[in-house]
């Protein structure tokens, strides 16, 4: 059994006084662990980092065994160290795709939004909307995604205001009425509209972590969602 593709590492671990385990988010393959030989080596630890974009061969005798991994480094992200907001991006995105994503299952187009994002984090200054809308796509690929095309009272497409935290659907001021305070604030990033501010990112936030953490909860048990996630919110709030 073996393979090759291209994926960003997104957790690693120790294994042994010589080895390493990581796990890397692929194109073709989904998320997909293996054993790395020599990756606690000093050459290797640089590469073996979360973020750092590589391509990998797997090995291993039968399908279901772990593997092994080959690495070769295509893009490392070691500028991100200098910038504290960024490098927060980088670790959400890693632990919620440890956390989130089902093992060796594709998910192509989050692939590549992903990549996109990993790329904005460096040359991007407004990477946090593109963050906040990666969530929003990450909840489509795991099945939890939310209808905001139209007002879930009225069918009206204009004037979406609010999110029901129960259907994760779209009201208007409108439809609303005297339900307004149970709803969920929808801020216009959520639809593509523009740049937000630091009160429209959190609104976002709250939107996406609300649905995160009920779809993941049978993943969590009990647990939050990746602290990661909180300490980026929190930087991006003292903007």
């Amino acid at each position: 059994m073996d393979w090759r593709d291209e994926g960003c590492i997104i957790a690693v671990r120790a294994h042994g006084e010589s080895a390493a385990i990581i796990e890397v988010f692929t194109a073709v393959h989904g998320r997909h662990a293996g054993v790395v030989r020599g990756g606690a080596s000093r050459r290797m630890a640089a590469v073996l980092q979360p973020g750092s974009q590589v391509a990998v061969a797997w090995q291993a005798r039968l399908s279901e065994h772990m593997g092994v991994f080959s690495v070769e480094p295509l893009h490392l992200r070691s500028g991100l160290m200098a910038d504290r907001l960024a490098l927060a991006g980088l670790n959400a995105i890693c632990a919620l795709l440890h956390v989130a994503l089902p093992e060796r299952v594709a998910h192509p187009l989050l692939w590549r939004s992903t990549m996109a994002l990993l790329a904005a984090l460096e040359y991007g200054p407004g990477w946090p909307e593109e963050y906040l809308r990666w969530e929003a796509m990450l909840l489509e690929e795991l099945g939890f995604g939310m209808d905001l095309g139209r007002c879930a009272v009225t069918g009206a497409r204009e004037g979406l205001v609010y999110v029901s935290p129960k259907t994760g659907r779209a009201v208007s001021a409108a439809g609303a009425g005297d339900w307004a305070a149970r709803l969920l604030p929808l801020p216009a990033v959520l639809l593509g509209q523009g740049r937000a501010s630091a009160e429209e990112l959190a609104q976002g936030f709250a939107v996406t972590g609300h649905f995160l953490a009920r779809g993941l909860e049978p993943v969590l048990q009990g647990r939050p969602l990746p602290a990661a996630r909180a300490r980026l919110l929190d930087l991006l709030a003292t903007l």
